[in-house]
């Protein structure tokens, strides 16, 4: 590619986890962005992939979301913008595609391994049977979201497991001082949520069926929130992948890690009851 955007997927960590058309694209392109603030990989693993592609540079959310410079170089050179997982997984940079188009920028895109792909037949749960995705937020400016916690209970209302995404900036700025939540600050999380929710589950409206379903679907969760049974999924698609199966309460203790996501489970089948057990706490 003479000049445009290449969008490429990292896959979730290390060399191993990508494609050779993404290494490959990333090793001609003229210029290479590691875009760094929705999800990382281990500084290791970069280090290396720097060593067999050439000089990465680090940007964050101002860079991706007002992408002026990255445009520009792109007119005349190409430009690889490095995206850990899939470059598509996060409505970020699909904005960034239609910028590109916008600015009359060709842009071209390499798939990589998702975390949303990969999590739930790792897992051992039924695709077909996961809800709307949530993500857990740290309590920006003491502001705690209970949205998270009311997508999964209603998904486990319906009979649907939930993947809930950790987030990963404690400012919620995308400028940097990432720091990926843990386990412990997951389970603080949705403690706190479930705290806030369960005082204003009263307030929640009910003037259809679906307002019903969830207001009692909250009230169901909140009542028994320590022994709620969760998936912990850590550095997935890696040398240390771990998948353990525990309650919220053993959340809060559990061995931290590089990157984790959840993946809380409704009522399962007799064959997926037994591919989580495997990962049952021992």
């Amino acid at each position: 590619m003479a000049a445009g955007l290449i969008l490429i997927g990292m896959g979730p960590g290390g060399i191993a986890g990508m494609t050779r058309a993404a290494i490959d694209a990333a090793k001609n392109a003229g210029h290479r962005r590691y875009e760094a603030y929705t999800a990382l990989w281990d500084e290791k693993d970069l280090t290396a992939l720097e060593n067999e592609i050439g000089e990465i540079r680090r940007v964050m959310r101002p860079e991706v979301e007002n992408p002026t410079e990255i445009l520009e170089l792109a007119k005349t050179d190409s430009v690889a913008l490095l995206i850990v997982g899939d470059p598509l997984q996060a409505t970020t940079h699909v904005d960034l595609q239609l910028q590109a188009s916008e600015a009359g920028v060709d842009c071209i895109v390499i798939h990589g391994v998702s975390i949303t792909g990969l999590v739930t037949g790792a897992v051992g749960l039924s695709n077909y049977r996961f809800g709307r995705q949530t993500t857990l937020t740290y309590p920006y400016g003491g502001w705690i979201a209970t949205s998270p916690l009311e997508v999964i209970a209603l998904n486990r209302k319906q009979g649907l497991h939930t993947l809930a995404l950790l987030d990963l900036d404690p400012t919620g700025e995308g400028v940097g001082g990432q720091r990926p939540m843990q386990p412990k600050d997951a389970a603080s999380a949705m403690f706190a949520m479930a705290e806030k929710l369960s005082q204003s589950i009263d307030e929640m409206p009910d003037d259809s069926i679906l307002d019903s379903l969830k207001s009692q679907s909250c009230k169901e969760i909140c009542a028994d929130i320590a022994s709620l049974r969760v998936v912990l999924c850590s550095d997935m698609g890696t040398p240390s992948q771990s998948i353990t199966y525990l309650s919220l309460d053993e959340l809060s203790s559990a061995e931290e890690g590089r990157l984790h996501c959840l993946v809380i489970p409704a009522n399962s089948s007799d064959v997926e009851h037994s591919a989580l057990m495997r990962w049952t706490k021992k």
